[in-house]
């Protein structure tokens, strides 16, 4: 049987049918494995996108990841992936079996969906090309629409330049009780401004992505990862993007603070189509998230049970261009209150407004990659603002919350990346009024790396604790944010490290805070005294206003 290049390219981006063990096989040709071809699977395991009765697989084929001609050590020709999921950790209950085609054009990926599984039930799989066996992940399956769910944690992760510090966050992360980790953008940098690494002999990617090649290169180096790619293996994933996937504060064809030829739209087009396919080849997305050319599908949205919806956004590709510059601070832009521009574009802010108003779970959960809060940097009598956040985007953060507040959604709370600090935030229908009502709460969650050590509390902690009544808490530490819901309450702990320039850091629980059912806002749950401490380097991010590199 001969198959097509099309053919091929779809085998590897959905995989082929899951064989239930006992039917008769899959009928496609097999691509042997090069004899010579070394440990394939460098770049670990993953799955993602979990419904009611499956999940999507991933992993990449990369006996050398850093091969300087981003195709990872492989050779030109296809081969064929094998995969198994079993119900126990050994195998002898395997439920589904199938293969997939790893192409060069895919960089070797492969991302094989399965269906007709259980719900709420967790699964173990694991892939075999040639010889090599790739090491055994376990994912979940989300429980049925409408069923009575009493209880759900996850964590939220974002911004992780390899150049800033070691991914420690991500040991600890595996070793929480999880039924999925959300990442809200910044997994990778396309550049890499600092060498934060004590010790490190891997040599650091300075040179800014521009081509396909250049992003492989970033995907592979933080894929390689071992605290990330043990919390790949732990849990299905959500993922979602920021600017930094492609260049830092980008907006719909516009290309961010750039001064060279990819300022021009056909120019930069032809960028994006390049980060999006690696981001593709990397991440465990579904074939609906395969890239067309310079677009691509990444808002969406989960439900698990009665319990909880998680809807996805893209504040990136349908965003007008920031105002007043390229998302600095301003302290005089009458333009952030256009009518006219948008952070959503106008078809995702209906289907989102849509699918709030008419959801019937108990825990609405948004994942945005910016803040939604107003965020003012001077405790004066003036105003400092950021434009590349909701703050530049002002009729979308009005009409997002005003009909929020019409329509009477009860349980919105935000999450949000992008700042490399921890907030909790109350979020008003019209934030020029501070007595209209409040409707919702964002929690932003830290980096895990991005901005290096970090401190407990900066100089610009101080200035937003002054100047935003509506803000909680501040804390500018690394680490991650682990959510629990239940049907009465949702409970947010910000987990943090006191360093990751070196390896090692151990992990704590900052402060906790909770929202309750029918109540909007946050209030605290509990906090210990500040560490006194300061930390070994200083927080890069956090010594300017603001930065979110």
């Amino acid at each position: 049987m001969t198959v097509s290049r099309r053919q091929l390219l779809r085998f590897g981006a959905a995989g082929s049918t899951a064989v239930l063990v006992g039917a008769a096989a899959v009928s496609s040709e097999r691509f042997r494995a090069p004899r010579r071809l070394g440990d394939p699977f460098t770049l670990g395991v993953a799955s993602g996108d979990p419904t009611p009765d499956g999940v999507v697989l991933w992993t990449r084929l990369a006996p050398d990841p850093l091969a300087p001609d981003g195709f990872g050590g492989m050779t030109l020709a296809p081969v064929t992936v094998d995969f198994e999921l079993a119900r126990d950790e050994g195998f002898r209950d395997v439920v589904v079996r199938g293969s997939a085609v790893a192409t060069r054009e895919l960089a070797h990926s492969v991302h094989p969906e399965i269906n007709g599984l259980e719900p709420d039930r967790w699964y173990f799989y694991r892939f075999r090309a040639g010889e090599s066996i790739s090491p055994t992940g376990r994912t979940k399956t989300a429980p049925r629409p409408g069923s009575a769910t009493a209880r759900m944690r996850f964590a939220y992760a974002s911004c992780q330049s390899w150049g800033y510090g070691y991914f420690t966050a991500y040991d600890h992360m595996s070793a929480e009780d999880l039924d999925l980790v959300v990442h809200l953008g910044d997994y990778i940098y396309e550049s890499a401004w600092v060498q934060g690494r004590a010790g490190s002999t891997q040599r650091d990617l300075a040179d800014e992505a521009f081509d396909l090649r250049g992003y492989r290169m970033r995907y592979a180096q933080v894929r390689s990862e071992a605290p990330l790619q043990a919390a790949h293996a732990a849990f299905p994933w959500l993922i979602t993007m920021d600017d930094h996937e492609v260049h830092d504060n980008w907006a719909g064809d516009h290309n961010g603070p750039s001064f060279d030829v990819y300022h021009l739209p056909a120019l930069f087009r032809r960028r994006r189509t390049a980060a999006f396919q690696a981001l593709y080849e990397h991440q465990p997305l579904r074939i609906a998230q395969l890239p067309s050319g310079p677009e691509i599908l990444m808002h969406r949205r989960y439900a698990f049970g009665d319990l909880a919806e998680i809807t996805l956004l893209d504040t990136r590709q349908y965003r007008s261009p920031q105002a007043c510059g390229d998302g600095d601070v301003v302290t005089d832009c009458p333009a952030r209150f256009d009518p006219d521009r948008t952070i959503l574009g106008a078809r995702q802010r209906d289907w989102l407004l849509n699918g709030l108003t008419s959801s019937p779970s108990r825990w609405q959960i948004l994942g945005n990659q910016v803040a939604m809060a107003r965020s003012d940097y001077d405790p004066g009598d003036g105003e400092a603002l950021g434009t590349d956040a909701w703050d530049g985007y002002v009729a979308d953060r009005n009409t997002l919350l005003g009909t929020v507040a019409r329509r009477g959604v009860d349980n919105l709370v935000v999450i949000t990346g992008d700042r490399h600090h921890n907030y909790a935030a109350d979020l008003r229908s019209d934030f020029s009024d501070l007595e209209s009502p409040v409707v919702a709460t964002e929690f932003t969650g830290t980096s895990i790396s991005s901005g290096g050590d970090g401190e407990d509390m900066s100089d610009v902690g101080r200035r937003l604790e002054a100047a935003n009544p509506d803000l909680k808490f501040f804390n500018g530490q690394r680490g991650y944010v682990r959510v629990e819901l239940d049907q009465q309450l949702c409970r947010t702990d910000f987990r943090v490290l006191p360093y990751v320039h070196r390896p090692g850091a151990p992990v704590t629980t900052r402060a906790s805070y909770v929202v309750r059912d029918g109540i909007a806002g946050t209030t605290e749950a509990w906090r210990p005294d500040p560490p006194v401490t300061r930390p070994a380097t200083p927080d890069i991010a956090t010594d300017a206003l603001p930065s979110n590199r």
